[in-house]
């Protein structure tokens, strides 16, 4: 079983930066893929990064050229940093992996941009 611990997650005034992180129990360098969704009350999780094993990356079309997705395998952490924050960003953001052994979840952060 493996853990996914996010952290990161706040208040920030609109135009703002956070920089959200998730550490895994084991290692991330043999994963399938690893993302960032997010997802608002009685709304569907979305995809808002997501990082596969030959480091192809995908953003939402929301988020592009504000986010930006990164791993530090020796450290095992995934890593997203927001910038330019938007009121419309406010969520619960989901840390994922797809692995060899399963996929899993981490227990959420929240994010909050107030205008």
């Amino acid at each position: 079983q493996v853990q996914l611990v996010e952290s990161g997650g706040g208040l920030v005034q609109a135009g703002g930066s956070l920089r959200l992180a998730c550490a895994a129990s084991a290692s991330i360098f043999d994963i399938n893929a690893m993302g960032w969704y997010r997802q608002a009350p009685g709304k569907q999780r979305e995809l808002v990064a997501v990082i596969t094993r030959r480091a192809t990356i995908n953003y939402a079309d929301s988020v592009k050229g504000r986010f930006a997705i990164s791993r530090d395998s020796a450290k095992n952490t995934m890593y997203l940093q927001m910038n330019s924050l938007k009121p419309e960003d406010t969520d619960v953001y989901y840390c994922n992996m797809q692995r060899w052994t399963g996929e899993y979840w981490g227990q959420g952060t929240q994010v909050t941009v107030s205008s």
